[in-house]
């Protein structure tokens, strides 16, 4: 039987990943828990890719002469 690990860890660390590599800053002890890491290093990667989209998009709009309040809810 594989090692399990509970789907609340599993839910942390993607979370945790997430944030980490939205903000650019990988926990290299982290993405090495044997238990947790692979979900940890998931999460890394889709937060360093929202961060790139967003910051691509911002970039768009501003060489296309957008403003940011252009964009904004409400």
């Amino acid at each position: 039987m594989p090692d399990e690990t509970p789907l609340d860890d599993a839910l942390y660390a993607y979370s945790a990943g997430h944030a980490d590599g939205a903000a650019g800053r990988p926990d290299s002890h982290r993405a090495a828990h044997p238990g947790t890491g692979a979900d940890y290093r998931a999460g890394l990667a889709d937060g360093s890719v929202s961060a790139f989209q967003a910051e691509l998009l911002k970039q768009v709009r501003r060489a296309l002469g957008d403003s940011p309040q252009d964009h904004q809810p409400g």
